[in-house]
């Protein structure tokens, strides 16, 4: 069971550059990807988030990807392309002789031409420098994943402790609901003594069916059967390494069913007092279980 939220980085470096791969993921009922790369290195986006939903299946993840110039080499920091400031100077001074405009082309005019001067980020070429990046992409992945577990061993923890909760709360519903029946009938034989209706008995055929029926608009044994087929599948998942936090939220959505017709079924004080139990448990259940991939 893994969390939603952590944070990882990596980093690679070799042939006089650095990458950085920084990586945060936050709770999201879907999976969503964000990638912030250097626009020298736009094309490597899909590569970036196949990696990324390769190890995360839950959740949104903000990746932000730089590449720098290590040091010692400073040397290739700056870069002159010659071929394109001759261009620009030969088509500047035919423009200015056609134009009839007076006046020199400086240098000045034609560095601040787009693609003359350039840094050493902007000559690298996107498939050369993927091994790199895949490479800290990886640490970083790695680091996120690890962080996820250790959060989603608490998580699990506290999970577990709701689910033992409810268990002892349905445990209590399982030994009340028997004696739901008998209570009633004798309140109702209670309510007909106070009432002063004369010939009624404990075995009158009329109270018989009466408490007949009210034993079986209020049987819940069909409910806490599945309440116990629940918990089970919280076990199962507790054990599942592949995610598991549409399962438990779907499980808490069946729970909360069960629940509810529990608590309009009953018709016992004891039993709606774990009814309230129950809702105030699961309801922290499922607060958690937003966190969980």
């Amino acid at each position: 069971m893994k969390s939603m939220t952590g944070y990882g980085r990596g980093e690679c470096a070799r042939d006089g550059f650095k990458i950085t791969v920084e990586l945060g993921a936050v709770n999201r009922r879907q999976s969503e990807v964000s990638v912030n790369l250097p626009r020298e290195l736009e094309m490597l986006e899909a590569q970036v988030r196949d990696a990324i939903n390769a190890r995360v299946a839950r959740g949104r993840v903000s990746a932000r990807i730089s590449i720098h110039a290590t040091e010692g080499n400073l040397s290739a920091r700056m870069h002159i392309n010659k071929r394109l400031a001759e261009a620009y100077a030969a088509e500047l001074g035919k423009l200015a002789r056609q134009l009839k405009l007076s006046g020199e082309i400086t240098l000045d005019q034609i560095l601040r031409a787009p693609g003359v001067f350039q840094s050493d980020e902007e000559l690298v070429e996107a498939e050369n420098i993927w091994p790199l990046v895949e490479r800290a992409l990886k640490q970083a992945l790695e680091a996120l994943v690890k962080m996820r577990e250790r959060e989603g061993a608490h998580l699990m923890q506290d999970l577990a402790a709701r689910i033992g909760t409810m268990r002892k709360s349905v445990e209590r519903i399982q030994k009340q609901a028997p004696l739901t029946a008998e209570n009633y009938r004798k309140q109702l034989l209670e309510r007909i003594k106070n009432a002063g209706i004369e010939n009624a008995t404990a075995d009158d055929e009329r109270l018989a069916k009466e408490i007949v029926l009210f034993a079986d608009r209020s049987d819940i044994t069909e409910e806490l059967t599945r309440m116990q087929s629940h918990f089970q599948q919280f076990e199962d998942c507790r054990k599942a390494r592949e995610p598991v936090g549409r399962t438990l939220d779907f499980l808490a959505q069946e729970m909360n069913r069960e629940i509810n017709t529990i608590g309009s079924k009953g018709n016992d004080a004891i039993i709606s007092r774990e009814v309230v139990r129950l809702k105030s448990e699961l309801e922290k259940f499922r607060e958690q279980v937003q966190n969980v991939e």
